[in-house]
């Protein structure tokens, strides 16, 4: 079966749109979880304020820093990085609640787009499919 001109441009849209996502969720993980990882200041501060001790963003901090290497790996073995997206996933979402349950609503736009970037990853990887 032949592509159509308007199903080949559709194809590498959603390519284009897939990438970029990816790009975005690497960073916006990468950066929270080595700033978590490495302690700064900052990140240790506005923790602790939302509730969270040293113990539990470290741990926060090692789980996401785990599923930024899965996506990672996920470039050369596929699976792998829809497997980081869902292990991902439900830290955006308690990011989310956590700044929605302390009257956050200045900076909760890096968990939100979290949350959004997640499942468009899913949508829009070509491998992945929900059957219900």
């Amino acid at each position: 079966m032949e592509k159509t001109p308007k199903k080949e441009i559709l194809s590498t849209a959603q390519s284009i749109v897939h990438w970029a996502a990816y790009a975005y969720f690497v960073y916006l993980f990468g950066y929270a979880s080595l700033f978590k990882v490495f302690q700064k200041q900052d990140m240790m501060k506005n923790m602790e304020m939302l509730g969270f001790g040293k113990s539990w963003t470290l741990l926060i901090g090692y789980g996401e820093l785990l599923g930024v290497v899965g996506l990672l790996v996920g470039l050369w073995y596929k699976p792998m990085k829809n497997a980081a997206v869902l292990w991902l996933f439900p830290f955006a979402i308690g990011a989310l609640m956590v700044h929605f349950a302390h009257n956050d609503y200045l900076y909760f736009y890096g968990s939100l787009f979290g949350c959004i970037t997640s499942i468009l990853l899913l949508i829009t990887d070509k491998r992945f499919k929900i059957m219900l």
